[in-house]
């Protein structure tokens, strides 16, 4: 077996979502949007669509308050490309585990920073 059915909708939701973001909402306010991963609920009636955006928090902002209001037409054109009996309601999250890796990774390079020898170590 390939996984599970709700494991392969939310891929290709997943897959639509990145497409449709990428070429067909031409909203100045979409920054630089990624669709990290989709979860389904098993019944497929409802898709929890986690997010990242590049750039700060004021373009964070933007880019959710645009894809709020592109949430219609995204269900509309999922709907249109999945052959799926009814289309599941999606909900937007944006993706904070991302930004706690980043966090991690800046710490462990400050560690190791700190910890790297010198110029004057290696002269003694």
């Amino acid at each position: 077996m390939q996984g599970s059915r709700p494991d392969r909708v939310a891929d290709q939701i997943r897959s639509e979502l990145g497409a449709l973001l990428t070429r067909d909402v031409h909203d100045p306010g979409l920054g630089f949007v990624t669709i990290t991963r989709v979860q389904m609920t098993r019944d497929l009636q409802q898709a929890r669509v986690f997010y990242t955006v590049l750039g700060d928090e004021n373009s964070r902002r933007q880019s959710d308050r645009t894809l709020h209001r592109a949430l219609p037409f995204l269900r509309r054109q999922i709907g249109a490309r999945l052959k799926l009996k009814r289309v599941p309601e999606l909900q937007l999250l944006y993706d904070e585990s991302i930004a706690g890796q980043d966090r991690i990774e800046q710490l462990i390079n400050q560690i190791h920073a700190a910890a790297a020898p010198t110029d004057d170590d290696n002269q003694s």
